[in-house]
């Protein structure tokens, strides 16, 4: 394995994935000091992962097995999700990333999904929910003949009580809220974040359906429908609702869309029930009580002498695959339900990051028909790929159980209801140093906030190549630092100019075909943002939804840069006061351990 990965025993980070190790992911005495080193993480992780070997095989070779996962995570070609890297080996045990909640209609069902969202967040992990099946506001409450308060005012409590949890004090709480787009108070939902400071804890989706989409189209009129009487309570134009999400998105960046029908047609269990949620970030559709458990390619690390290596690929595949399946055997659910779900389907999700670089090194512009062929050509190899490992493993350790009740019914015998999926990637791209994601180069060089700190980040494949073709300058970094981009610098050839695309410069059009070309070859689904100007229109925006459901996407997100106070990225003046921090304190912007 060490000579297909070129890798050497030492462990290469930036400084800020040290920052961030520092402070999430490396445990720490009682006394709060931080006891383990990078290297030691990444052994205490491989070695809880290998453990499931025995439980297939009591002789196995463990030892082979951990060094296998040690060595793809110690060179950064693949990472799991962060509850595995900070939870293997701990008390808490809680390897996956998020869970489904269910919530019906109730005030027993609202709050034990609060417990099971507190439980969850404690452990690390996020929460998705539909409020869909609650009875709108003003409806009677038959036991107490009251008046209903509505599900955006019971997920008031879901918001404060994140609040408290903080997910262990390691990971911001997230949630996602789901309402139907015929729900009566859908109105109140998609304008639930508008005021600044509210339900800050959540993302918001509209769960639309094709039907809804063509009322839309056609300039139609629908219904609104009750969920405790099943009865339409009055209609609606379809294009003032639709209208409204458009322009609340513009302001806010909330809602997003969710298309039902759409993930309904990949529901790989459609006997067990219609999907209505997803995770926090939107990228795998999940039944009440399902969970994700994630992981991704770091795809910058696949290029060699200007071409992708494909065994390199493929071993990366196959190897993530088998860690992922053997993070549900080792995983300590916090929530019974969970874990009966997490056995019988078996959904895992690989996916990747620094695909912008991995574009950079072969050459290749984002916005351009060459950069959504190599996305088409790289996911298409990864779905290939890892359903082949899934299948080799449905063979030797069995099918999951609910493998009858499933579309694989009748062929090859496979080990995971879904395997594939594309996450943002936000905290573990960092500690890989590299892009996030699917994502386009956000800038050159940037500020990035996680947990309440500033990270400046310069792309370290832009300093390479600035440096080989002989246009490097610290005054040239400074100057980028500033502006973000590169797209207006003379300095900078060209060719480098075009490749060096940033987020904001990629037209709304490319993100969402690009988003359209990964969803092509990925079970699951693909968390993107469609990150848009300040300067952007009321029609962009409407654009970009239309755009995602034409092309079957299973979600859609859009934010206008600058419409909220606070943001994860940005660039600008942010960065003026940076330039002697340019380095982070390493003279090659790397720190070894």
């Amino acid at each position: 394995a060490k000579a297909l990965l070129g890798i050497r025993d030492e462990l290469k980070l930036t400084v800020n994935a040290v920052n961030v190790l520092k402070r999430r992911y490396l445990r720490r005495d009682t006394e709060g000091r931080v006891v383990e080193t990078p290297a030691q993480m990444f052994r205490r992780v491989a070695r809880v992962v290998s453990r499931a070997e025995r439980i297939h095989d009591p002789s196995a070779d463990t030892r082979k097995v951990e060094r296998r996962f040690l060595d793809v995570m110690t060179g950064l070609y693949f990472l799991p999700n962060s509850p595995t890297l900070m939870n293997a080996g701990t008390r808490i045990g809680q390897l996956s990333a998020c869970f489904v909640i269910p919530v019906e209609d109730s005030i027993k069902s609202i709050f034990r999904a609060v417990r099971d969202m507190a439980l969850i967040h404690q452990s690390g992990g996020g929460t998705g929910f539909s409020f869909s099946k609650l009875r709108p506001a003003g409806d009677i409450v038959q036991s107490t003949r009251g008046i209903a308060s509505g599900p955006v005012s019971f997920m008031r409590i879901f918001d404060v009580a994140t609040d408290v949890v903080k997910q262990g004090g390691r990971r911001r709480g997230a949630n996602m809220g789901v309402l139907s787009v015929d729900h009566p108070d859908i109105l109140q939902f998609i304008t639930a974040k508008e005021k600044e400071g509210a339900f800050t804890n959540f993302n918001l989706s509209v769960g639309v359906t094709d039907e809804f989409m063509g009322k839309v189209e056609r300039d139609e009129e629908y219904e609104l429908v009750n969920p405790r009487t099943g009865q339409a309570e009055k209609t609606m134009r379809a294009r003032d609702v639709f209208e409204l999400i458009v322009s609340t998105a513009w302001r806010t960046g909330d809602p997003g869309i969710i298309f039902l029908d759409e993930i309904n047609r990949h529901n790989p269990t459609p006997d067990l029930g219609r999907i209505e949620a997803t995770n926090p970030c939107g990228e795998v559709p999940l039944l009440p009580y399902e969970s994700c458990t994630l992981g991704s390619i770091n795809l910058s690390k696949v290029v060699k002498d200007g071409e992708i290596d494909w065994d390199l690929l493929g071993y990366l595949t196959r190897t993530g695959i088998h860690f992922l399946d053997n993070v549900l055997d080792v995983n300590r659910y916090p929530i019974a339900p969970a874990k009966r779900m997490a056995d019988s389907n078996r959904k895992i999700g690989l996916g990747v990051m620094g695909f912008a670089e991995l574009l950079v090194k072969l050459g290749v512009p984002y916005d351009s028909e060459e950069g959504l062929e190599t996305a088409r050509n790289v996911m298409r190899f990864i779905e290939r790929e890892g359903r082949e490992a899934s299948r080799e493993l449905g063979e030797s350790r069995g099918v999951f159980p609910n493998f009858d009740k499933s579309i694989w019914a009748g062929g090859p015998p496979m080990r995971n209801a879904t395997i594939t999926t594309i996450a943002p990637t936000g905290t573990i791209s960092i500690i890989a140093g590299t892009s996030s994601g699917i994502e386009p180069l956000f800038a050159v060089a940037f500020v990035r906030k996680v947990m309440g700190t500033q990270l400046i980040e310069v792309n370290p494949v832009f300093e390479q190549m600035a440096k080989e073709e002989g246009f490097y300058s610290r005054d040239l970094m400074r100057k980028i630092a500033r502006v973000g981009s590169v797209g207006s610098m003379n300095e900078v050839p060209e060719r480098v100019r075009r490749v060096f695309v940033t987020a904001l410069e990629v037209s709304p059009e490319w993100h969402v075909r690009m988003q359209a070309a990964f969803q092509e070859h990925v079970e699951n689904a693909v968390s993107k943002t469609v990150n848009l100007p300040q300067h952007a229109s009321l029609e962009d925006v409407r654009k970009v939804f239309e755009m995602a459901h034409r092309l079957h996407c299973k979600g859609i997100t859009v934010y206008r840069y600058g419409s909220r106070s606070e943001q994860v990225l940005y660039t600008g003046e942010g960065l003026t006061t940076a330039e002697d921090e340019y380095s982070g304190g390493c003279p090659t912007g790397e720190c070894a351990f």
